[in-house]
């Protein structure tokens, strides 16, 4: 018999409460739980970064992630980057410069290069190289990918997007 253990996390900026397994991965919260898709499992061994997501404004891995770790956290998925029915400007730039194939390393690739984006906002081609070396793209060869990242570098809010804390604390 398993314990559950509950678990609050303010997910895309709604709030959460779940009761979990100690053992259940991030990834598998989100996808199973929360019905949040776009995060994939491509390894459950941290190789392939199809899971990434923002843990409290940092990519992080979520099939290295407890769900009981993240109690209390702030998460963003891929299906909170666009706003307003406006693309994020990476998702825009991976429509425009052909950053996808399959499509399946996407949702990972822009939360690893939104991360990249918010501690280098104006890399360079050797950087987001290096930068996105934890996520595996089996179709595209990575040239596109990194030529989509440079792109929405030259964009004003291509990095991580305020967290919903943040965007509340906004006024107008």
């Amino acid at each position: 018999m398993s314990t559950l253990v509950s678990v609050r996390v303010r997910v895309n900026g709604e709030e959460y409460e779940l009761e979990v397994e100690p053992r259940l991965l991030l990834v598998h919260a989100l996808r199973d739980k929360l019905g949040l898709t776009g995060t994939h499992v491509g390894c459950d061994t941290s190789n392939c970064g199809a899971c990434t997501v923002h843990l409290n404004g940092r990519a992080v891995k979520s099939c290295t992630v407890l769900a009981v770790q993240a109690d209390g956290a702030e998460i963003t998925t891929i299906e909170g980057m666009a706003h307003g029915g406006e693309l994020h400007p990476l998702q825009e730039a991976f429509w425009n410069d052909h950053g996808l194939q399959c499509g399946y390393c996407t949702p990972g690739m822009i939360m690893a290069a939104a991360g990249l984006l918010a501690d280098n906002p104006n890399p360079t081609e050797e950087e987001v190289r290096h930068g996105l070396e934890g996520n595996l793209c089996r179709c595209t060869g990575y040239h596109n990918i990194v030529r989509a990242v440079l792109d929405a570098a030259k964009v004003k809010g291509a990095s991580i997007p305020a967290t919903a804390s943040e965007q509340e604390g906004v006024t107008a």
